[in-house]
């Protein structure tokens, strides 16, 4: 299927929140509107509100026809340049049958969010070939400190159409930023870890693994022919619980196909380091002679890169790698 971009962001634009997972009431506990409504201004964009972001249940979500029908109001209104979600969660598959294809497709506009929403992002590919964004959710904007890359990273992705050429960053945090924003850590960075050589061109598939993982078996999963797999994990996601997803990944049909991986910076409590994560790489034969990058900066740690899903990027790995992302 051909990939569709979404028309990218303009100032004056307005931008709907929506919230597939997790409500925003668990969000707003810790109250960082003060700076998401101050980057928002300084970018030209205008916030609006999904009608049921707020519904609460006992799993801190609500119905799956509420969160639908924002999905679909979203869609469907002409004023809606974009939509971003209020953050992530472990729900957002729920609402896979439920959602009206043809008429996500008739109406492409962004969608970004990272993590949870992994399950939505590679179903609309699948189903409506329109391109998403791995980036940010609204929630992520209420970050003080430490922001610059990931704003300007969001910015190139979802306002620009030039190609973005990545770099690693000097520090990194991977701290609860939302409880306290006067005690933040800065962790200087090792750099990306070239795990195997080569060079790759494809089509950008993946976001968070083991939610990527939950389409399997189902028509929702996009292709993995001609892939660059895009993959990242959070705390909970041990080295054998990696081990275990990348080769659940790596089973799936036409996984033959892949071109190259490239993965996201682990967090600290998930205990992975960069010996046992090639270790678990090279037990694969579908890998062999593939470029395998990882540390990149994306995933559950800051800085976060936005990327496109369904879009186009190059990955060379040896001793001086680059990452691009030739289409988004």
């Amino acid at each position: 299927m051909a990939s569709v971009y979404p028309p990218k962001f303009r100032r004056g634009d307005l931008v709907r929140v929506v919230a597939p997972a997790l409500s925003r009431a668990m969000v707003m506990e810790h109250d960082n509107t003060t700076h998401i409504e101050r980057r928002f201004a300084e970018m030209g964009l205008r916030l609006s509100f999904g009608e049921h972001v707020d519904e609460a249940d006992g799993l801190l979500s609500s119905s799956v026809q509420s969160r639908v029908d924002d999905l679909h109001a979203a869609f469907s209104d002409p004023d809606v340049a974009g939509i971003l979600t209020v953050i992530g969660g472990f729900s957002s598959n729920e609402l896979l049958p439920y959602l009206h294809w043809d008429l996500i497709a008739a109406n492409p506009k962004i969608l970004c969010g990272y993590s949870d929403i992994t399950a939505l992002q590679n179903a609309i590919y699948a189903k409506t070939g329109l391109v998403t964004y791995s980036g940010p959710h609204w929630s992520t904007f209420g970050m003080r400190d430490h922001f610059e890359e990931s704003h300007a990273w969001f910015v190139d992705a979802l306002f620009g159409e030039a190609t973005m050429d990545m770099r690693p960053v000097g520090a990194w945090t991977d701290d609860t930023w939302f409880r306290d924003q006067d005690r933040r850590t800065l962790i200087p960075s090792d750099g990306w870890w070239p795990l195997q050589a080569g060079t790759a061109i494809g089509r950008i598939v993946g976001g968070n693994l083991c939610t990527l993982n939950l389409l399997q078996g189902t028509t929702n999963m996009p292709s993995l022919e001609g892939a660059l797999l895009f993959v990242e994990d959070d705390f909970e996601s041990h080295p054998a619980t990696f081990a275990r997803d990348l080769a659940s990944l790596l089973q799936t049909p036409g996984a033959e196909g892949i071109r190259g991986l490239v993965i996201g910076r682990f967090q600290q409590a998930s205990r992975m380091t960069r010996e046992l994560l090639a270790l678990i790489v090279a037990k694969h034969p579908v890998l062999a002679g593939l470029p395998v990058l990882a540390n990149a900066d994306f995933g559950h740690t800051s800085p976060m890169l936005t990327f496109p899903i369904g879009g186009e990027a190059e990955v060379l790995v040896g001793e001086s790698s680059s990452l691009r992302i030739t289409r988004h």
